[in-house]
């Protein structure tokens, strides 16, 4: 849980760059990329992405423009990731002019849940995470380089000349 907004917002500075790597790597052809027919979609789980900011802060008193409904999927990569780049700048903007330290002790509903917003910012970080995993997947089926998150990727070490470390 986040008790320090400032905290969160050094967090967030980082988490939310590499969520933006990833989206601006996209094509539009490679949003139509699936494992299966049942599951999403790159495109779908881009756009979730885009659109969870605004839906998993909703029931806070934080009040910002962003996307919030994750359907129907843009077709366009490029829209999207311009879209995640507005969220996530209204978002902090909302953060640093609404919010203080002592509101990330504040309760809220969340999923039937009691949640203080310390918390609801640390799920909301957990969340980014999981879906940059699952584009990061998705990606390398449709050929696209896939840009390093918390270390160079696979395509970056071969820009260095040098293999990556084997397990």
């Amino acid at each position: 849980m986040f008790q320090d907004l400032n905290h969160f917002l050094k967090s967030w500075e980082y988490e939310s760059g590499a969520t933006q790597n990833l989206l601006n790597n996209l094509t539009d052809e490679s949003l139509k990329q699936e494992i299966t027919s049942q599951n999403w979609n790159l495109g779908r789980i881009a756009w979730h992405t885009v659109a969870s900011i605004h839906i998993i802060t909703s029931n806070t008193k934080l009040r910002f423009e962003a996307q919030a409904e994750d359907w129907p999927v843009p077709d366009s990569a490029k829209f999207i990731a311009c879209s995640y780049r507005k969220a996530s700048e209204a978002f902090v903007q909302a953060l640093e002019t609404q919010w203080r330290d002592q509101t990330l002790g504040e309760h809220i509903n969340f999923l039937g849940r009691q949640m203080p917003n310390g918390s609801l910012l640390m799920f909301l970080l957990q969340h980014q995470s999981h879906h940059r995993g699952q584009m990061t997947v998705l990606m390398r089926q449709a050929g696209l380089n896939v840009p390093g998150i918390y270390g160079p990727s696979k395509e970056e070490w071969a820009k260095f000349g040098m293999e990556p470390p084997t397990m």
